[in-house]
């Protein structure tokens, strides 16, 4: 018997032009991009469909941006009688992705969702002046490998693990300077590659705790239920399902690593999971699930014609 998990994609998925055939080609992707717009009183699809790559890589339109694209997949699908309710038996989310995973299942309404990230997204940018933060993609160690490398690199600064998304691929987030010499020794330690990430902002470390703290107070004030599906949550590589524990580990998740490693082979080992389907912008999460686990099926669902093609089966 097939189990599915819907999964969402993160910050680095985005590109101008994304959305655009959707909200030509549907309805309800349209109402998405309206509805996303009308709540952060901000033209947003119009940047998404035909603005500039550097606007829309800053933080604070990238993250909602995403979210606009998953969940018009979403409700695409819910229309073609395909729904998380229905067909996943888990959602899960890259980083801002937990975001759009909850939204898609019930815990958040759209409009709320797109506040959260946009409000997040600031919080991020503001917690670290421009230059004084640097996040780089180590290829070819182990995360234990990798860890060592942060320690050794912190002298003082922060350096910490990220991103745990696949084995033989690590982010690692803090100061500039210790960033840098990560790298270095990250080369020394036998790391196929070593380079910085064009970001705007040191994510998922330390340096991010004033983020963590307004998303604290914001993630209170919001209403929140218990999704219909489990989520995997990124702090924990385990399900949870209660919207206080959600609420909780949200905070968690601006200054701890993202597990999804971890995640990924829970879904695929004790969640018995055979399909990942991943659903919005471009197909990062796909080609991490099959790094992490060889067997699982996993396909990206963003397009008109991937849309057209997966309901056709």
């Amino acid at each position: 018997m097939t189990k599915t998990a819907f999964t969402f994609p993160g910050q680095g998925s985005q590109a101008i032009g994304m959305g655009l055939e959707l909200a030509k080609a549907y309805p309800q992707a349209k109402a998405v991009f309206d509805e996303v717009d009308e709540a952060l009183h901000q033209n947003l699809s119009t940047l998404m469909f035909e603005g500039s790559e550097d606007e829309l890589r800053l933080t604070e339109n990238a993250q909602p941006a995403l979210l606009a694209v998953s969940m018009a997949v979403v409700r695409v699908l819910e229309a073609k009688g395909i729904s998380v309710a229905k067909n996943a038996s888990f959602v899960a989310g890259h980083s801002l992705g937990e975001y759009s995973a909850l939204c898609a299942a019930g815990t958040f309404t759209l409009s709320d969702t797109a506040r959260l990230l946009k409000t997040r997204g600031q919080a991020m940018q503001q917690a670290v002046p421009v230059g004084e933060g640097a996040m780089a993609a180590i290829l070819g160690l182990t995360l234990e490998d990798v860890l060592e490398v942060a320690k050794q690199a912190g002298q003082g600064g922060v350096c910490d693990v990220a991103n745990d998304n696949a084995p033989g691929q690590v982010v690692i987030s803090g100061n500039v300077n210790a960033i840098e010499r990560a790298i270095i020794l990250a080369k020394a330690k036998g790391a196929k590659r070593a380079l910085l990430l064009p970001v705007s902002a040191p994510f998922h470390c330390s340096l991010m705790c004033s983020a963590a703290e307004k998303m604290e107070e914001v993630l209170a004030l919001v209403n929140m239920n218990n999704p219909v599906v489990p989520i995997i949550s990124n702090v924990l590589a385990a399900p949870i399902s209660d919207a206080n524990e959600i609420r909780r580990r949200l905070v968690e998740q601006v200054t701890g690593k993202v597990r999804w490693s971890e995640s990924i082979s829970w879904l695929t080992g004790e969640g018995e999971v055979t399909d990942l389907l991943e659903l919005g912008a471009g197909k990062v999460l796909s080609g991490l699930a099959r790094r992490i686990n060889r067997d699982a099926k996993a396909i990206s669902i963003g397009t008109f014609e991937q849309i057209e093609e997966f309901v056709s089966k």
